[in-house]
């Protein structure tokens, strides 16, 4: 008892802390445009909580997020160029003005209100994930195959994309005016959807918690560990997996909608195969097996692109790949398995006077018991 309310301190003070600096510390120190740059990392890091989820406790190596992230994305975006249109007195976007379509498409028309669009970011990436996931897991599809496959769909779906000029194609969706009302140029309604991506943040890291620490989530490592034993207590595997998939797919698509209108622009390079690997090279990094590693090293690999990028923009890609390589290689834990690295180290070695002591009195006992 004394245990539960100790971590249960713990975490109360860890989400407190993280509150004060997202919502205290970084809105006084950062401007409008570092502070704009930190939601866009925080995005990722909503994405980095699902599939630490999926791949950290589940096993499952989830290399097409970009999909769910896609989905959700283009929804937002969709109805925010409705409502630019309409605000503008227009029938239909911009884009599709400059090539001719008068009309606006029929899957276009539902996102036109903004609850249908709320519902569609929720309700179809996660359908479409549920789908997903019973074809696969219900078939025993796993490891590298699961990974390979999930990577294709992210190529096809990015593929799909570019030849669709009713969503913009290859440029995808940009210029957004408004958020849901709110003028995108005015520098207090950017702080706002700053706020919004944090407290989402928070939010998801207190909800994927709850399952890694409840009697769901011992199930889900159970299956990670030894799939075939859970299956002969009688729980379907599948369906165990398919809980974490559908919750990652999830997070992926609110994430993608957030992203929308901070950065201002989506399109079929934001939702392929490199966005997809990156955002596993950041919970790699950060420690896929915690709860916050994940969502540290997304945002720690998103700055460090950013940062690298503006002074070297050659370097950045082979710098990810050999800190992806020595992490994989010299510390599979991530970044946040160093300090339990770290405490083994530098525990003191045991005593052989201690251990051959206890070694004799062992003995001793048992000769006097076979005597």
């Amino acid at each position: 008892m004394r245990d539960y309310f100790a971590n249960s301190w713990k975490t109360y003070a860890g989400f407190g802390i993280a509150a004060i600096m997202l919502f205290a510390v970084a809105p006084a120190v950062l401007s409008d445009f570092r502070l704009s740059l930190l939601g866009k990392f925080l995005c990722f890091g909503i994405v980095a909580v699902g599939i630490g989820l999926a791949w950290g406790r589940g096993g499952m190596l989830t290399l097409g997020q970009g999909v769910f992230f896609g989905l959700g994305a283009y929804i937002m975006a969709m109805h925010l160029k409705i409502a630019d249109a309409e605000l503008r007195g227009d029938d239909v976007p911009d884009f599709m003005q400059i090539a001719g379509i008068r009309e606006l498409p029929a899957y276009w028309q539902p996102f036109a209100s903004p609850v249908v669009t709320i519902l569609g970011i929720v309700l179809i990436p996660t359908f479409v994930a549920v789908l997903l996931g019973l074809g696969v897991f219900k078939r025993k599809v796993k490891g590298a195959y699961f990974a390979i496959l999930s990577q294709a769909l992210a190529a096809a779906f990015a593929i799909l994309l570019v030849g669709q000029q009713t969503i913009g194609g290859s440029n995808g969706l940009n210029r957004f005016r408004s958020f849901f009302g709110l003028a995108l140029n005015d520098p207090v309604n950017r702080r706002l959807l700053f706020f919004i991506a944090a407290a989402t943040l928070l939010v998801v890291v207190a909800i994927t918690r709850q399952l890694m620490y409840s009697r769901y989530g011992e199930l889900l490592v159970a299956v990670r560990d030894q799939e075939e034993r859970v299956r002969f207590l009688g729980y379907d595997p599948a369906n165990v997996k398919l809980v974490a998939y559908a919750v990652a797919a999830l997070f992926a698509s609110i994430a993608g909608a957030l992203f929308v209108p901070i950065v201002g622009i989506i399109s079929p390079a934001d939702v392929g195969i490199v966005p997809s690997i990156a955002f596993l090279i950041g919970v790699a990094i950060g420690g896929r097996t915690t709860l916050l590693g994940p969502v540290l090293g997304a945002i720690a690999v998103a700055w460090a692109q950013t940062s690298l990028s503006e002074n070297f923009p050659s370097g950045w890609v082979y710098a990810q790949g050999i800190l992806f390589i020595v992490v994989v290689g010299f510390f599979p834990a991530g970044l946040a398995g160093l300090g339990a690295l770290l405490r083994r180290r530098r525990r003191p070695p045991a005593d052989p006077d201690s251990t051959r002591t206890t070694d004799v009195a062992v003995a001793t006992t048992s000769t006097g018991v076979s005597s």
